[in-house]
């Protein structure tokens, strides 16, 4: 022991070569602390880099998973559970190039709310590496409407100076445009001869524009697909909507209610009035007397708007009133003959309780839709109109001139129409305004045609 302390204190007392004892010491600490920290870097970065890729992996699985329900709809449109008939959610498995399996998706679908057209669904990827990276994308698709246009016709049309359209407007025929827009008219005509007229004229003209919206030839639009068969709502009519059979009389009058019911009557008598322009005949106009206005009616009863919004009225039909509900009219008989077309006569004021909502109205006709004389002097239409073999316009009646007419929606029919006559404006609306309502592209009238392809609306990553 004595030996031991002897040499230590030998040690503690003889310097040389300790200070480079201690620079090995803690230089082999540092060292070491140096590479144990470049190492645990190295792996972070490595697995931060491994996490980085699984999830976008995921992502592009889920975006994979989009591309895949979009096909499945293109090809199965009203298949709403992936083909298995069953509640989802819908898991797939996902390979690579070699066939192994590297991660899968999952498929939430909503189907359509009554009164749309437009799927909602949400596609989760993960991979097998990693399967609590997920990434999830929602994605909404619908068919566009034919009332996503302010005018779908199949003949010529012609506007005024004193019109204002703000929409899109389509026509197999040529158009004489003197208003003012804000968005593109289409003709499918090069060149077109009008009526009255000694020449060819293009497809649009006129001295109206902007002539930069003019937009001619473009293809035409197939009015055997466009005009709606009728008796599809008339099937819905007869399953759970509403079935009006023949009056017996002249006709239905419906005023729409706020509170979501209508009253209707039936209409005794009818009303005649000079058509100072009733018949025309090489180019020249043969008055007579039209029957469109009420004159005796009794009344029906009151009812409730049905849930599918289906009403069928084998009559004609006055319409007015306040709008409470997705609804469409539908106004026909079958087998269908020129001679039993049924007509609507919008007779007063149409509004929505509340634009831009679900309140939608749809009119369709197998004739015409025509305005009575004695509408109000400023009148205004929030509906989708469509004739299916006839046109929207209204009578030159004689001594009759109104102030404006507002149209908030949609007008679809077989053979033009028009609503004012002279230039000066002898009869009709002096001032009409038509304006697109945007709702009425995925929140489509019960019945109304619409594209036959899915169109994207909105895509987005979810919050996982």
């Amino acid at each position: 022991m004595k030996r031991f302390f002897r040499k230590l204190y030998a040690f503690s007392k003889d310097t040389h070569g300790n200070l480079l004892l201690f620079v090995m010491i803690f230089g082999s600490l540092a060292f070491t602390m140096i590479v144990m920290g470049v190492s645990s870097y190295a792996m972070f970065e490595n697995q931060a880099s491994n996490r980085k890729q699984f999830r976008d992996l995921s992502f592009h699985i889920a975006e994979a998973g989009i591309n895949y329900y979009r096909w499945h709809l293109a090809h199965s449109p009203e298949d709403y559970q992936d083909g298995t008939g069953a509640v989802g959610p819908y898991v797939h498995a996902f390979e690579d190039k070699n066939g192994d399996v590297i991660g899968y998706f999952s498929l939430d679908i909503d189907p359509p709310l009554s009164g749309t057209t437009i799927v909602n669904f949400r596609s989760t990827g993960w991979t097998v590496a990693q399967p609590n990276a997920t990434r999830t994308i929602g994605v909404r698709v619908g068919y566009p409407a034919l009332t996503d246009f302010s005018f779908v016709e199949n003949a010529d049309m012609s506007f005024s100076h004193t019109t204002e359209v703000h929409g899109k407007v389509h026509s197999n025929g040529g158009i004489e445009f003197n208003g003012t827009t804000d968005s593109i008219l289409q003709s499918a005509k090069e060149t077109y001869r009008p009526s009255g007229e000694t020449e060819d004229k293009p497809g649009i003209w006129g001295d109206g524009g902007p002539t930069t919206f003019w937009d001619f030839p473009v293809p035409s639009k197939d009015f055997g697909a466009i005009t709606t068969d009728l008796s599809n709502i008339k099937d819905a009519a007869d399953d759970g909507g509403l079935h009006f059979y023949s009056s017996g009389d002249e006709g239905y009058h419906m005023i729409f209610n706020a509170d979501g019911t209508f009253d209707m009557y039936v209409v005794t008598r009818r009303r005649g009035y000079t058509d100072i322009c009733k018949t025309v005949y090489n180019g020249w106009c043969y008055s007579g007397t039209v029957y469109y206005d009420l004159r005796d009616e009794t009344h029906d009863d009151t009812y409730t708007i049905p849930a599918n919004g289906a009403i069928f009225v084998e009559d004609d039909v006055w319409v007015e009133g306040v709008v409470n509900g997705h609804v469409t009219v539908g106004a026909g008989r079958f087998p269908v003959l020129e001679s039993t077309y049924q007509e609507i006569y919008p007779v007063g004021n149409i509004t929505y309780v509340e634009k831009e909502s679900d309140d939608v109205l749809g009119l369709i006709a197998q004739g015409s839709i025509v305005y009575p004389r004695n509408t109000p002097d400023t009148l205004t239409i929030e509906a989708a109109l469509l004739s299916q073999f006839k046109k929207i316009y209204r009578p030159a009646y004689q001594n009759s001139i109104k102030s404006s007419l507002t149209i908030f929606g949609s007008q679809i029919s077989y053979a033009g129409g028009g609503v004012k006559w002279g230039n000066p404006v002898i009869s009709g609306f002096v001032n009409t305004s038509y304006i697109y309502d945007a709702n009425l592209r995925y929140m489509v009238p019960p019945g109304f045609p619409v594209e036959p392809t899915y169109e994207l609306i909105s895509w987005e990553e979810l919050e996982t």
